[in-house]
């Protein structure tokens, strides 16, 4: 990857108290219940539930209160517990772009590693920048689910 190309690249990391297999497990299978759909999604405050189907080639997408689904990804690779790769496609403006996520254990926390890259596919740096926060907080919503009941993730950098 160019050096251009890189500095394009939205990073995030943030640190969880639990196992990789944990931290792997509710990043992909409980999306729904720490995704923000309240804010991040094709019909906010309308997502009765968020499924992420775990094989490559699976797809990522909303559920709406009639059972229409609107489609968020298309998972790239997935291998347990360390990594999850998206094709990126919530919007025309977003296609191209793809997620990695990656989940490290240290001692008994889990690193995981979020990068959003192919901006410079993207003419709209709008755009860019609302994921660039955005991130945080869809994040924010995945850390507190796993420390629910405890001060148990650092935050998001």
């Amino acid at each position: 990857m160019s050096e251009a190309l890189a500095a394009d690249a939205i990073r995030k990391t943030l640190t969880v108290q639990c196992p990789v297999e944990e931290a792997f497990r509710v990043f992909t299978e409980e999306i729904g219940a720490w995704w923000p759909t309240d804010r991040f999604a094709l019909r906010p405050g309308e997502v009765r539930e968020v499924v992420l189907e775990p094989q490559a080639g699976g797809g990522v997408y909303e559920v709406g209160p009639n059972g229409e689904r609107g489609r968020w990804a298309t998972v790239v690779a997935i291998e347990p517990p360390r990594r999850l790769v998206l094709a990126w496609e919530v919007s025309a403006k977003t296609l191209g772009t793809e997620i990695e996520v990656r989940f490290t254990a240290e001692g008994a926390a889990t690193r995981v590693d979020l990068e959003h890259r192919g901006w410079e596919k993207v003419a709209d740096e709008a755009e860019r920048g609302g994921y660039e926060s955005g991130w945080d907080v869809v994040l924010g919503g995945y850390a507190e689910r796993l420390s629910a009941g405890s001060a148990a993730a650092r935050g998001v950098r």
